[in-house]
């Protein structure tokens, strides 16, 4: 509505409401070095973890035993500390291998999960090792260009 003279009347910037969290969770979790909000679901708070997708997700609530649904703010020290096992250890488990992020590693030679910091450089490590035998992959990075 246009006052007169021209002059458009102000609006208060509009501020989101403070939520509120339920009951008995906490603001913030930490889990595999990745900060997730406590107010998230289980299965949706793990996915916010670099290195674990929908099929780890899904499979870690069954191993330790927890509701999928429920908030990740109110799992327990414990109940934290073995989703972190969970995520270290995944033979320890009898998660099938197919499961893993790295299957037949290169370096190792063995089947493993690689999650948050540890990601970045075995990443790195792979790029590397393109670069050094030479393979069209790694000589695209080499250049800067597109390698897909």
């Amino acid at each position: 509505m246009a006052r007169p003279g021209g002059e458009k009347k102000k609006e208060a910037p509009k501020q989101a409401a403070p939520t509120k969290l339920p009951e008995g969770v906490v603001g913030i979790i930490r889990i595999a070095e990745s900060d997730i909000f406590g107010t998230k679901k289980l299965k949706a708070g793990l996915l916010r973890i670099r290195g674990v997708g929908q099929t780890v997700a899904n499979m870690i609530p069954k191993i330790a035993g927890l509701n999928p649904n429920d908030y990740i703010g109110r799992l327990t020290e414990a109940q934290v500390e073995k989703i972190e096992d969970i995520l270290k250890n995944p033979k320890k488990y009898n998660i099938p291998d197919f499961m893993l992020n790295r299957r037949n590693d290169l370096s190792t030679g063995e089947s493993r999960h690689v999650s948050a910091s540890e990601m970045p450089v075995v990443r790195k490590d792979d790029i590397d090792r393109m670069k050094k035998m030479r393979s069209y992959k790694g000589i695209r990075h080499e250049l800067g260009l597109p390698v897909r």
